[in-house]
């Protein structure tokens, strides 16, 4: 089995995992809470083992990080966590998205092409992104 860590959190929601990618300070651990906070179950915070498996890839959490999240200004919290699940998107929180109906992006992970989804309005950010890990987005 094939498998990379990545500097990147993850939850999933229906089976279905988003990796939160972007360098320290930009907000992966904030929108993991947000979606968590709509439902989500944290995988895991900060760093995400990916590893192909059954024609995808699936994300886990190092064992040492396991049912951890970091909230800034209040500390390490211990939540529920999911073992595994199947990798949906990607989202960079490095990259703002700009465009209101933006094009369709894709990130190579480990030789698998990723639907990759930037940074969005903060407002309806996580919400969005609950939606699309329950449905799909229309052509």
């Amino acid at each position: 089995m094939t498998s990379v860590l990545l500097h990147a959190s993850s939850v999933a929601l229906a089976g279905r995992a988003v990796l939160i990618v972007g360098v320290s300070g930009r907000g992966k651990s904030a929108l993991a809470i947000q979606l968590m906070a709509l439902g989500a179950g944290l995988i895991s915070d900060d760093a995400t083992r990916v590893s192909l498996r059954d024609g995808g890839l699936f994300a886990a959490a190092p064992p040492r990080l396991a049912g951890l999240v970091e909230a800034r200004g209040i500390g390490i919290l211990s939540v529920p966590a999911a073992l595994s699940a199947r990798v949906a998107l990607i989202v960079d929180m490095d990259i703002d998205e700009t465009d209101r109906l933006p094009p369709r992006r894709t990130r190579e992970v480990l030789g698998c092409a990723l639907p990759l989804i930037y940074r969005g309005d903060p407002t309806t950010f996580a919400s969005a992104l609950i939606l699309l890990l329950q449905g799909h987005r229309h052509a």
